[in-house]
């Protein structure tokens, strides 16, 4: 399986955080998944963490990309495309990336945002 964590589940992941659900942290410690981590969730942590609202505890979240063996997954103008042409249910750019990028990869998104299942976009949490 290929999956592609949502910011907060990355988070959660780096932080051992116990809100990250059971069968996505044992999806995610699944040696025959790869994991995949967007640029538009680095993008968006590296945004609130300069805004003050996300404290990072001075965790370096782009070397942890490959120091948790995942995989950067980067933004192409095919996603971009894709992304400014989904319906609007959720109105979160980031979020809509994921969402697009999920679609045209065909990957599983770990994320607990109920939103991601109006776009028929498959979860996980």
């Amino acid at each position: 399986m290929r999956l592609l964590l949502d910011s907060h589940a990355y988070l959660w992941w780096l932080a051992d955080d116990q809100r990250l659900g059971v069968k996505a942290r044992r999806a995610i410690t699944d040696p025959t998944n790869t994991v995949l981590v967007s640029s538009a969730t680095i993008w968006e942590i590296a945004i609130k963490a300069a805004l003050g609202r996300l404290d990072l505890h001075g965790a370096d979240v782009v070397s942890e990309i490959a120091a948790n063996r995942f995989v950067e997954l980067p933004i192409t103008a095919a996603h971009a495309a894709a992304a400014a042409a989904l319906p609007h249910h959720h109105d979160d750019p980031f979020d809509r990336m994921l969402i697009a990028q999920a679609q045209i990869e065909h990957l599983r998104c770990v994320t607990r945002d109920e939103a991601f299942s109006a776009y028929r976009v498959p979860t996980l949490w």
